[in-house]
């Protein structure tokens, strides 16, 4: 049974068949694990303190994310990670943390940890909720899509998602197309998968990509939020709902 195969049974079946893998592999696993949305499955299968705290932020589990983080560098990678728990604990310090990240990857031309730091640029400047909240992070998202341009790769899945928020009450469309990109790229029960889903007005489908991935609500909340806030009132019955009404 090859890797993928395995990590998609259940969780004692999926030990039982990783079980015989050699040791040397087990840090590959631990990743795969958490691509396809077994955090649980990567905190079992790696050691690497990098890789450990990443799967223990799809958790929600922020102060385990920081324990794993003690000791590391203060470079892009880690500081990505530290932003990302700030972020999901709604400290103050999120937008400080996340644009510290951004500048040491930008140092160290780390293309994928800029990717991320855009993005958590980008739901800090969607926290303000406004026309202008938006436009902020699109800008922070376009340095994201310039690493895609300027490497040649597709863009981020989870970048699409987030720009298909950023983009939504500025142009559905175009925003329905972007979450369609996201929804196709994402993995399953990834951030990408479960925003896009949001972004895409379905909401029951995100919660069940969340739950299938044993994402935290802290991901996906504030985008709920967003969504819920952008939709129109509804109307009263017996009236057409236009501003002529009373």
């Amino acid at each position: 049974m090859d890797l993928t195969a395995a990590l998609t049974l259940g969780d004692s079946e999926a030990r039982a068949a990783l079980a015989i893998l050699p040791p040397g592999d087990r840090t590959h696993a631990g990743a795969h694990a958490l691509r396809l949305g077994r955090p649980h499955l990567t905190l079992d299968w790696s050691a690497e303190p990098l890789l450990r705290a990443a799967a223990y932020l799809r958790l929600g589990s922020t102060g385990a994310a920081r324990q794993e983080l003690r000791g590391q560098p203060d470079t892009a990678r880690p500081a990505v990670l530290h932003a990302r728990a700030a972020r999901l604990d709604r400290a103050p310090d999120a937008a400080a943390l996340a644009a510290h990240a951004a500048r040491l990857a930008r140092a160290e031309g780390d293309g994928n940890a800029l990717i991320a730091a855009a993005i958590l640029n980008a739901e800090q400047d969607l926290s303000g909720a406004d026309r202008a909240a938006h436009f902020a992070a699109l800008r922070s998202l376009a340095e994201g899509l310039k690493v895609a341009e300027l490497t040649g790769q597709p863009a981020d899945p989870h970048l699409l998602a987030v720009l298909a928020h950023a983009q939504r009450p500025l142009n559905a469309r175009k925003a329905a197309a972007t979450a369609a990109k996201a929804l196709d790229r994402g993995e399953p029960g990834s951030p990408a998968r479960v925003l896009a889903l949001l972004a895409l007005d379905r909401p029951d489908e995100a919660h069940a990509q969340a739950q299938r991935g044993s994402l935290a609500a802290a991901w996906w909340e504030p985008f709920a939020g967003l969504v819920s806030a952008a939709r129109p009132p509804a109307t009263t019955p017996g009236t057409d709902g236009t501003a002529a009404d009373g």
